[in-house]
């Protein structure tokens, strides 16, 4: 192994590093390589043919060369346009400083071989939840601008126009027109998304095709692009084809149209039928507040029809009755209570004159008291010589106990 040079003063010449990176190449192995035919180059009497192999989804090209056996072997027939898996060994002319892909074996892809190839990165973006509905936005009602991807000229960009412009005139597009099959559809198709979501002015994008064969349609199930529409702010519009026509965009995409004709129905509102909505609107409006209206103004009429503001006089003069009768009904009451308690207070006031002590005093009893004020009740209660206090009805007198 040769140890490379970092010198400036020692540099290697042109040849030098040519052959050192063919021999690098040279040792490598055979290789499967998946691609689509862009040239197929047959030289008369030459038995070495010449094709240009392209990456479906990315602006890379290979040189190829086979023999004319290798190549009279596929079938059907190659022709420009086809997919193929090739086996080549890789190969580098250090002459010319290319390289190239010596193909021993090519295989012309079939369209079941395809479609089997679309169901497992089917399979993969949903296991990875691109399709998934939660994340799908709604569309605008009315967007402000609408972007076009679509094939220059073509039959889809006229029926978006046509159809959009005739339901709402005021509508606004953004049109990037982009191959829409072959090799370099995918790249410029990513590059347009890309375009009209960073354009705040746009609402919605809708990815427009007329229909085609599997193969023609074959860019809108590429993976770069499902997840190019994945990855988009902007609520997308997949309008590839017709109805039976599916590629993996229409599972990435916010909305799935049948035809580009459905999605200029779907991007912007009938200015007819909006207009209609809004006459039938009013008119149950009108009717609603007329109703209304009325059945407020029989409620005031109702109302005003009642006694009690027709003539509020009436309640009051019946209240007034009502507090007459009760207020004459309170004084008889109040009377009739103070005359029982005053003479229940006779009544008491002669019982106590009758159980009082003075009464006893004026019938000619007298009270007996010692000095210390006691009552006297018998003799043994004094003693000789004791001082007494007698009560009469008027006065008293002072008596001494002899005996």
């Amino acid at each position: 192994m040769t140890t490379p040079r970092s010198s400036p003063e020692e540099p290697w010449p042109v040849r030098v590093v040519s052959s050192k990176i063919a021999e690098w190449i040279a040792r490598l192995g055979a290789v499967w390589v998946d691609g689509e035919v862009a040239q197929l180059s047959r030289r008369p009497g030459q038995g070495m043919v010449f094709l240009t192999l392209r990456d479906p989804s990315a602006d890379v090209s290979l040189q190829v060369t086979a023999r004319r056996a290798v190549l009279d072997a596929c079938e059907p027939p190659l022709a420009e346009g086809a997919r193929v898996v090739i086996h080549a060994k890789p190969n580098f002319y250090a002459a010319r400083g290319t390289f190239s892909l010596a193909a021993d074996e090519m295989r012309q892809v079939g369209l079941g071989e395809l479609l089997a190839r679309l169901e497992k990165l089917k399979k993969l973006l949903a296991a990875e939840g691109l399709f998934d509905r939660a994340r799908k936005r709604r569309l605008p009602f009315l967007p402000n601008r609408v972007g076009l991807i679509t094939g220059r000229a073509s039959a889809a960009e006229r029926d978006v126009h046509m159809v959009a412009e005739r339901r709402w005139p005021a509508v606004e597009f953004a049109t990037i027109n982009t191959p829409v099959q072959g090799g370099s559809a995918v790249p410029a198709i990513i590059a347009a998304l890309k375009t009209l979501d960073d354009d705040p002015t746009v609402d919605v994008i809708i990815l427009a095709r007329g229909g085609g064969s599997v193969e023609d349609l074959l860019p809108f199930s590429d993976e770069a692009l499902c997840r190019a529409v994945f990855a988009c702010r902007t609520p997308v519009i997949s309008a590839i084809g017709h109805e039976p026509d599916t590629p993996l965009v229409d599972f990435v995409a916010d909305v799935r149209a049948a035809t580009p004709t459905d999605a200029a129905k779907r991007v912007v509102p009938d200015l007819s039928e909006e207009l209609r909505g809004l006459a039938i609107a009013r008119t149950r409006l009108d009717r609603g507040i007329g109703t209304m209206l009325e059945r407020e103004q029989h409620r005031i009429t109702a109302l005003r029809s009642r006694p009690v503001l027709a003539r509020p006089e009436v309640i009051v003069d019946a209240r007034q009755s009502d507090v007459d009768g009760l207020r004459d009904r309170a004084a008889r009451v109040l009377a009739h209570r103070i005359d029982n308690a005053r003479n229940e207070l006779g009544h008491t006031l002669a019982r106590l004159r009758a159980l009082s002590p003075a009464a006893t005093l004026q019938r000619g009893y007298a009270i007996v008291q010692r000095a210390d004020g006691h009552v006297v009740r018998a003799p043994d209660e004094v003693a000789a010589g004791d001082t007494l206090r007698i009560r009469l009805n008027e006065g008293e007198l002072a008596a001494k106990v002899e005996r």
